[in-house]
């Protein structure tokens, strides 16, 4: 069975970063004792909009886009502090009614996929320049590692069937406006660069740029996500018509409430002929402080980059670790 150092690192480190982490709770009931003291509703009410934004969890003062991307200017943490950029998960157990046959065909050994194997996400980021040029804007670093393990293929050392790594650099502007009955919390903008790190014939790799729109209203966020290919020469293209499985954005809905998460992600390539797309519906559920449990199902294309053109349909449960 072979050994990532670099994996457990990396758990290690974000589970330091959970206990250390936090939001400043009296700080923040200061702040709502401020608004109270105001008499004209017109100033009052927004007030209490900006410093107490209900939280998913019935916690703190901070609302879940607020703690995700540091928007209250009064609640902030250390500039280079650790956070959460997606979900930081694993699922000991998954299983795949159609796994992708790629891999091997392409290494050549006849090796064939197994159903079930794990899955687990690392996803993390840390602000690098806080209000850019005096304005409403941070500058942010992400980092997001998606790891596929046949760890029930025993005859062949339990291998990794793969790993995505995904860096991206993001620039994220602090909003507060309503759209269709929304609050525009934030929009960011940035580069983003996924590959697997392979070599010819399985190697994966493509570079986006990327617009990211976040909405919250009560305990309803919605996220969209866009981004546009930047094109390679044909030679070096490892993913030839990813844009025909993977299209141009996706959405994401979630519901929080009393520590629970139920949420989706839908994304499809729009296209009348040769449609493709894919379904993710999720459901978290609180277990302890800084871990819940969690359910995951996923249909269609482009669970991972080696198998962007096979349709997963893929069930698992396990671990999802709290935002801190």
């Amino acid at each position: 069975m072979s050994f990532r150092p670099p994996l457990l690192c990396l758990c290690l480190l974000l589970s330091l970063s959970a206990t250390a982490g936090g939001a400043t709770g009296e700080n923040g009931r200061d702040r709502l004792n401020e608004c109270a003291k105001i008499d004209d509703n017109a100033v009052r009410l927004p007030c209490y909009d900006e410093r107490s934004v209900h939280t998913p969890a019935g916690e703190g003062t901070e609302s879940y886009l607020s703690k995700m991307w540091d928007l209250n200017t009064e609640l902030r943490r250390d500039r280079f502090a650790l956070r959460p950029h997606r979900f930081n998960y694993i699922l000991p157990y998954t299983f795949n009614a159609t796994p992708g046959k790629e891999v091997s065909e392409g290494s050549g050994t006849g090796r064939g996929i197994q159903h079930q194997e794990v899955k687990f996400q690392i996803s993390f980021k840390t602000k690098l320049w806080q209000d850019v040029l005096g304005r409403d804007l941070d500058l942010w670093i992400a980092y997001t590692q998606l790891s596929f393990w046949q760890f029930y293929d025993f005859e062949n050392s339990a291998p990794f069937r793969e790993t995505d790594y995904e860096p991206e650099l993001l620039l994220n502007f602090r909003t507060n406006y309503n759209l269709l009955g929304l609050r525009g919390r934030y929009i960011n903008v940035g580069f983003n660069h996924q590959s697997n790190g392979r070599s010819e014939p399985l190697s994966r790799s493509w570079n986006r740029a990327v617009a990211n729109f976040g909405f919250e209203r009560d305990r309803v966020n919605v996220i969209l996500n866009a981004w546009y290919r930047i094109p390679e020469d044909g030679r070096d293209d490892d993913n030839p018509g990813i844009e025909r499985f993977l299209g141009y954005g996706q959405v994401n809905v979630h519901y929080l409430r009393d520590g629970h998460l139920v949420g989706f992600l839908i994304r499809n390539n729009l296209r009348g002929r040769e449609n493709k797309g894919a379904l993710q519906l999720e459901w978290s559920f609180p277990l302890a402080r800084f871990l819940s449990g969690y359910i995951q199902y996923f249909n269609g294309y482009g669970e991972s980059l080696i198998d962007y053109r096979a349709s997963a349909n893929r069930i698992g449960a396990g671990f999802i670790l709290k935002e801190w």
